[in-house]
């Protein structure tokens, strides 16, 4: 580039004078400036006639930088990340859970098995991984900035992290290469892996190592570990659904898997599909036609050293300790002395063909024992977690609630006779009516048809309000109905409703690991926040749960300390449950068959509750209460039944025909206040049967 020189300057005078030691130009007009030749007129000159020089080479120099650290991250993922290691499934991992005390009491190691190649998998089934997790997988260089905006958006809608826009060659990286931290630098350097695998496998290659490596749940890595231990068949035979549903469980395998969260799952799966359609892989008829998978898991081998209780607490445990590539330990909130306790109660029931499950917690929530079946070598099937059968009238709970929030008391009076509520006609199991009665005898009692006059008044809405407070959060039709408990519900989601009666915050959230202070937006914390009831709810709710259990229906589980509690027994006797709380432990029990068939004879007030008095008392160190005569029903010798009802009220008079005939307390019989002791029989052993 030629020296620039103003025209109204002469050539014969110095423009300017060089400075630094620096050649000055030739006077013929040959040759350059140097490079760092800045002119005092420069600030004159146009636009496009600047020179560029300078800039240009800082250019090629930052080029150069780049290059040169572009080789030197390559070299060290050559050494660090060889690519072997994506193709190898993850270190088994061991997990060692540790009682409360600090005691070993389970270890686990994953499940895995042969990697896959996606190139022989049916088109089906990496269509589900790649509609839901990575659409533009086939056409990105293993970030893909679309996904990211997206994600940053909806993020931002939401008012916090919901949505991730990582790639399926990215989340490669960090299963396979790093750890599970979430700085800036581990980030940088997931995509500098991912450019890396990019440029080194085909896109076959690292969705083959992707789907041999990813977690879905139940201690299960990798597609084909997968595919066999939820349907029982190899990856290459699953269907569009089973296909859809396991690439849904990536998002959040341990809170989805199906064997758990079969609802999730399956909420999930519908979503894969309909991402399946949108993306164009199936067609709107063909989304419609794929129905819900089925799991089959009879296949399953339990581990011989397994609990009921390993098995619930393990996926969270795995959560906690993050990505595990070696031994680790986990504490829970198990009490062995209280795990004993409960196994031995169930030993002593003497049950035969029926199952049992059995759910102790503090009113925090702190799970301190579980029993899930007789038998854990046999079946490995949790009923107090994984099973959802109907409560019964353990349901009521939520009935009174209501009623006591629309501002009734235990001293209000309610009609126990039968109603008849739309084509509804609730009954009483027993038979027996008592006319006007207090909700105190009516809960005591476990009146069918009370429970069904208050839902009427109350509305369900508000029934089904009270059950979602105290954390109920499986589905409850908008229907009359469910004052009987027709609606299904773990046991251990029953039992933490009824702690939240005997702690001080609602809703509980049963766990089994030490809680930890959660990274939260502060809208979700807002919007989870704990909250109480008011001392009159609470201490009402109490008063009718006490007279339950030492007068009423429960009144076999009573100790000799203050005790609450309520039964339940559902249709045909197929269910049959006890739970309440003394002290500071709150316990539920259930009883039933596996296949749902009908148990003649049992109620909630009879076995379920003499397992819980057994094992409470042994918990507690206590003795059993001296069962109380039951509390006479008030009964309007008027509003007597003498038709259907052919079992006499107990307590109270009856005149006809010029006579006088009494009924005592005690069952014995009077003609004109004179007994008849021929005709007196004691009160029955058992209590009778509780209602649906």
């Amino acid at each position: 580039m030629r020296p620039f020189f103003p025209k109204h300057v002469e050539h014969e005078e110095a423009p300017f004078e060089l400075t630094g030691g620096l050649p000055p130009p030739r006077r013929d007009g040959g040759g350059e400036p140097p490079d760092d030749f800045e002119s005092e007129f420069d600030d004159e000159m146009p636009e496009e006639r600047r020179p560029r020089t300078n800039r240009l080479r800082w250019a090629m120099r930052g080029l150069g930088v780049v290059i040169v650290l572009f080789v030197l991250a390559v070299g060290w993922l050559a050494v660090t990340a060889p690519l072997s290691k994506s193709l190898q499934p993850p270190t088994p991992p061991s997990v060692t859970l540790l009682a409360e005390d600090g005691t070993p009491i389970a270890r686990r190691g994953a499940i895995i098995d042969k990697p896959v190649d996606a190139a022989k998998l049916p088109k089906h089934v990496t269509d589900a991984f790649l509609a839901i997790e990575d659409r533009r997988f086939r056409s990105h260089w293993g970030v893909d900035p679309r996904g990211i905006l997206r994600a940053m958006v909806h993020n931002v809608g939401r008012g916090g992290v919901r949505e991730g826009g990582s790639t399926i060659t990215q989340q490669l990286a960090k299963n396979a290469f790093l750890d599970s931290d979430r700085t800036a630098a581990r980030k940088i350097r997931e995509v500098m892996i991912a450019f890396w695998l990019e440029a080194w496998l085909s896109k076959d290659q690292i969705l083959s190592r992707y789907l041999s490596n990813v977690y879905f749940g139940d201690n299960v890595y990798g597609l084909r570990a997968a595919s066999k231990h939820y349907f029982n068949r190899e990856p290459e035979n699953m269907t569009t659904g089973q296909a859809a549903m396991l690439a849904g469980l990536v998002k959040a395998p341990s809170r989805l898997a199906p064997t758990g969260n079969l609802k999730g799952a399956r909420d999930r799966q519908k979503l894969v599909v309909a991402a399946m359609a949108d993306a164009g892989f199936i067609t709107k008829a063909e989304a419609a036609d794929v129905a819900p998978a089925r799991l089959v898991t009879n296949s399953i081998k339990p581990l011989p050293d397994g609990t009921y209780f390993a098995d619930w607490v393990l996926p969270d445990a795995r959560d906690r300790a993050g990505e595990i590539v070696t031994e680790t330990t986990v504490r829970t909130t198990l009490d062995r002395r209280l795990q004993r306790a409960a196994e031995k109660a169930v030993k002593r029931a003497g049950l035969r063909t029926a199952q049992v499950a059995i759910v102790a917690m503090r009113p925090d929530g702190r799970v301190v024992a579980m029993v899930g079946g007789k038998d854990y070598a046999a079946s490995s099937f949790n009923r107090a977690t994984q099973a959802r059968r109907q409560p019964g009238s353990a349901f009521k709970l939520f009935v009174y609630l209501a009623a006591l929030r629309s501002g009734m008391t235990p001293d209000s009076t309610i009609e126990d006779e039968p109603a008849t509520i739309g084509n509804w006609s609730p009954k009483n199991s027993d038979g027996r009516y008592a006319g006007t009665i207090t909700l105190r005898q009516a809960f005591a009692k476990s009146s069918n048809v009370a429970a069904a006059r208050l839902i009427y008044k109350v509305g369900p809405a508000a029934v089904i309000k009270a059950a979602r407070d105290l954390g109920i959060s499986t589905p409850i039709p908008n229907e009359a109905t469910i004052a009987l408990g027709t609606s299904t519900v773990s046991l251990l989601e029953l039992t933490a409703a009824y702690a939240a009666i005997a702690g001080e915050h609602y809703p509980v959230h049963p766990h089994g690991l030490e809680e930890e202070p959660a990274e939260r937006h502060w809208y979700d914390a807002l919007a989870s926040r704990e909250k109480s009831l008011s001392d009159s709810e609470r201490d009402q709710m109490r008063d009718l749960l006490a007279a339950s259990a030492e007068t009423g229906t429960g009144r076999s589980a009573a100790l000799s300390i203050k005790t609450y509690g309520k039964t339940g027994t559902t249709q045909d006797s197929r269910d049959a449950l006890f739970v309440g709380f003394a002290q500071d432990l709150v316990v539920g029990v259930w009883i039933g068959n596996d296949d749902n068939t009908p148990n003649p004879g049992l109620s909630g007030g009879g076995i379920p509750a003499r397992v819980w008095r057994d094992f409470m008392m042994q918990a507690l160190g206590v003795g059993a209460a001296e069962v109380p005569e039951a509390e006479p029903e008030a009964v309007d010798p008027d509003a007597i039944d003498t038709g259907d009802n052919s079992v006499l009220p107990i307590g109270g008079d009856l005149e006809g025909l010029g006579m006088r005939l009494h009924i005592g307390r005690d069952g014995s019989i009077s003609l004109d206040g004179e007994p008849r002791e021929d005709r007196r029989r004691p009160p029955p052993e058992d209590p009778p049967p509780d209602e649906q």
